[in-house]
């Protein structure tokens, strides 16, 4: 399986997002950088390619999935920018984050791998399942017994709930009530509608 392992606060600058967005809990330093080529004009499709390389950087997807995601988006009704992150926000690892049951979006890819999560009573370790409205998802009892769970079941999570998602973070479960809409999404600066361009070429 192919990993993106470039040092996260690295992407963050390269791609001029804060880290709060990827859900950094606590402060890190950062070296000062000397800022490079600031005159320099990009090009529309260059625009294009860095909304389209936040996305997929910030959702912790590869280039692959994430073309699959745009080939789905399409064939749904609705506007297709606005269908694509509405998919990318149902990955399982994303709704874990969202839940409050870890720290990063990346965190939560790991928990899940790692058959800590399940989904309606059933272990599920597959990062980028859809989650449906209804689906009860739950920290299976084993894990959270476990010090890194007990840690988050004791201390609020900086990020609260979004609207269409239920969580109860002390017992470390929590359920979908509805699919997202673009207005739940604020806090993805990404302009989804120039990755449909780019992808329309």
């Amino acid at each position: 399986m192919a990993i993106d392992r470039t040092p996260a606060l690295k992407r963050c600058r390269a791609l001029g997002i804060e880290q709060a967005v990827i859900g950094r809990s606590r402060k890190v330093s950062e070296k000062k950088h000397p800022q490079q080529r600031m005159n320099r004009k990009v090009s529309e499709y260059g625009l294009q390619l860095k909304e389209k390389q936040k996305a997929k950087f910030i959702y912790g997807v590869l280039e692959r999935q994430f073309r699959n995601y745009y080939e789905k988006a399409k064939k749904m009704p609705g506007v297709t920018g606005e269908n694509l992150l509405v998919l990318l926000e149902r990955r399982l690892d994303n709704v874990v984050f969202r839940m409050g049951f870890s720290n990063t979006r990346r965190q939560a890819r790991q928990f899940v791998r790692h058959g800590h999560i399940t989904v309606n009573g059933k272990r599920v370790d597959i990062p980028s399942a859809l989650v449906s409205v209804g689906d009860v998802i739950e920290v299976c009892e084993k894990s959270q017994g476990k010090e890194i769970f007990k840690a988050i079941k004791e201390v609020n999570n900086a990020l609260s709930s979004p609207p269409w998602i239920d969580s109860n973070q002390a017992n470390l479960k929590g359920s979908v009530t509805r699919f997202p809409t673009r207005e739940d999404i604020t806090d993805i600066p990404v302009n989804e509608q120039s990755i449909i361009e780019l992808y329309s070429r």
